[in-house]
């Protein structure tokens, strides 16, 4: 299988779905991450932080531009390699974004039909048809190039159109796993990633730029991963909803739905410690 991730920004794709991806990346799986922005804005912590220092560092003080998008990139890198992101596709355009651009569609949409994924990762947009967040836009830009790929025929634009399978949304800002009390809102699939959070850590970690590394993996994976993991019945799980509807012949049940007890399932997840397992040096 292949798999692409569309995201805004370069720490995005291992804070949304490292973990979904390291497991795929352990079955043997071809990842692609596409980076829209080069990401040199935002979260600037360490060079804000800097910045306030009496003894500041000078060199972080004196950081310009380009120094900043090559460390961000950097950090990516490492942390694609911890996860196991074979590609890594930088856009470089500039943070500051608020429409979806046609230039950026195109540059989305050629990438689709040349690597050709089975399966796409993005954010859920906080809301289409307002357009105050980077994430939103770049979504937006995504299902816009999805649509563009599909129409791509060979005897006008010498590639075979493509189209992806199954596209995933993930950080739908739903706090509930009961369909009915949010009119069918909510996210319809939870992946088990309790088995790779060490790594998940570890690719955070490398973001010291942001400050997400440290005690922030840590709470943030606690925090967001664990309560999606109860709802799963999981010490920690990511969450997602699905762009297209699926068609099945029979009503699927997954292994772990029949091997779990409701009752007592809660016994075991609670079991798992984060900040035990994976200590701050």
């Amino acid at each position: 299988m292949r798999i692409m991730t569309v995201y805004a920004h370069p720490a995005d794709t291992i804070t949304n779905c490292g973990g979904t991806l390291a497991l795929h990346a352990d079955a043997g799986d071809e990842i692609v991450a596409v980076i829209l922005t080069h990401g040199g804005r935002i979260h600037p912590n360490v060079y804000a932080e800097e910045g306030r220092k009496e003894d500041a560092d000078p060199s972080l003080v004196a950081a310009d531009r380009a120094e900043i998008i090559e460390n961000k990139k950097g950090e990516l890198r490492r942390a694609a390699e911890i996860i196991g992101i074979g590609t890594i596709e930088f856009l470089d355009h500039d943070d500051a974004i608020s429409v979806v651009r046609e230039d950026m569609v195109d540059q989305v949409a050629e990438l689709i039909a040349k690597h050709r994924p089975d399966v796409i990762i993005a954010d859920y947009p906080q809301n289409p048809a307002v357009t105050n967040s980077a994430h939103t836009i770049a979504t937006m830009t995504l299902i816009a190039a999805l649509d563009r790929a599909a129409q791509f025929l060979k005897n006008l634009d010498g590639k075979d159109e493509v189209n992806v399978k199954q596209v995933f949304l993930g950080g739908l800002p739903v706090l509930t796993n009961d369909a009915l009390s949010t009119y069918g809102v909510r996210n319809d699939l939870l992946i088990d990633i309790t088995s790779v959070v060490g790594r998940k850590i570890a690719a955070m970690d490398c973001f010291v730029s942001q400050g997400y590394g440290g005690p922030f993996a840590r709470k943030l994976i606690e925090a967001s991963n664990g309560e999606f993991g109860r709802w799963a019945g999981v010490a920690l799980a990511e969450p997602y909803v699905r762009f297209r509807s699926e068609t099945r012949s029979l009503l699927p049940v997954t292994e772990y739905a029949e091997a779990a007890d409701p009752l007592t399932r809660h016994i075991s997840y609670s079991q798992f410690d984060v900040r035990r397992e994976f200590p701050l040096e």
